[in-house]
C-alpha cells in the first residue's frame, strides 16, 4: 500500500462473505495492490479496518491506515508465500535484538537484563526455546534446537498473525519481544520500551535528537497497531 491517491468514495462499510468479511467502498469490495479482495477473518478487524476508509480526508493515505496495511500484508505477502515470510522471521534468531548485551556502563547492562531477561525467560518457558546471550555485536550462534523450538510455536499462527508478528519483528529487531506481544506477556509499551532500551539510555545521557523522537514515534504506533491487530484477529 505504498500509494496515495484522491479519495474516491464516499461511504466504507463491511459485508459479510463466505471467507470472512470484506471491506467496501461504496458498496464495492476493496482490492489490494495485487488484486485480491481485502476479507478478513474477524467482524470487529473488517469494522476497524473499515473506519480507517471512512477517516481518511482528501488524499487516501496508506500511512494512517495501519490495520489495513497488515491485512493487505497477509494477503499479498503471507498468503502467497508463508515459508518464505516465516524463515525471514526465523532468521532473527542469530541476530535478537535481547542477546545482545552492553558491557558498561554498569546500569545499561541493568537495564537490559531487567528488560529482556523476563523475556528470555517467558519464551524458554513458553516455547521451548533456549537463547544465548553475548556481549558485544560479534555474532552469536544460537543452538539449533532454539529455531526449531520457535517455528513450532509460531507455526498455529494464522496468515493474518503473521502479518502483525513480522511488522513487530522488524520494527523491534526481536522475534523475542515480537512473540511475547503476540501472546498478551507484554503489551505494546512494554514491547516499545524493551525495543527501546538502548537509545533512551543514550537520550537521557546526551539530550533529544528530533529525527531520533520522530523515529521512536513511528515505532510506537507501529507497535501499538500490531498489538491492536492482534486482538481484532483473535
Amino acid at each position: 500500500m505504498n500509494w496515495a491517491v484522491k479519495r474516491f468514495y464516499a461511504a466504507a462499510d463491511i459485508r459479510p462473505v463466505e471467507d470472512g468479511f470484506a471491506i467496501t467502498l461504496d458498496g464495492r469490495i476493496v482490492k489490494t495492490p495485487d488484486g485480491a479482495r481485502l476479507v478478513v477473518p474477524t467482524h470487529d478487524l473488517a469494522g476497524a479496518i473499515a473506519a480507517e476508509w471512512a477517516a481518511q480526508e482528501k488524499t487516501v493515505r496508506p500511512d494512517t491506515m495501519p490495520l489495513a496495511r497488515l491485512a493487505v500484508a497477509a494477503i499479498d505477502q503471507v498468503c502467497p508465500d508463508r515459508r518464505a515470510v516465516v524463515d525471514h522471521l526465523l532468521a532473527y534468531i542469530g541476530t535478537d535484538l535481547v542477546c545482545y548485551r552492553a558491557d558498561s556502563p554498569a546500569d545499561l547492562v541493568a537495564r537490559q537484563e531487567a528488560a529482556w531477561r523476563p523475556l528470555l525467560d517467558w519464551t524458554n518457558a513458553a516455547c521451548g526455546a533456549s537463547f544465548v546471550v553475548t556481549t558485544g555485536v560479534m555474532p552469536v550462534a544460537q543452538p539449533p534446537a532454539t529455531k526449531l523450538a520457535l517455528e513450532a510455536a509460531i507455526e498455529p499462527f494464522d496468515d493474518m498473525e503473521i502479518a502483525a508478528l513480522a511488522s513487530t519483528t522488524k520494527a523491534t529487531g526481536s522475534v523475542v519481544v515480537a512473540m511475547a506481544l503476540a501472546a498478551g506477556c507484554i503489551d505494546a509499551e512494554e514491547a516499545f520500551a524493551a525495543a527501546m532500551v538502548d537509545e533512551l539510555f543514550q537520550m537521557e545521557r546526551w539530550g533529544e535528537d528530533a529525527e531520533a523522537a520522530a523515529r521512536r514515534q513511528i515505532l510506537r504506533r507501529e507497535i501499538r497497531a500490531a498489538a491492536r491487530f492482534f486482538d481484532l484477529v483473535r
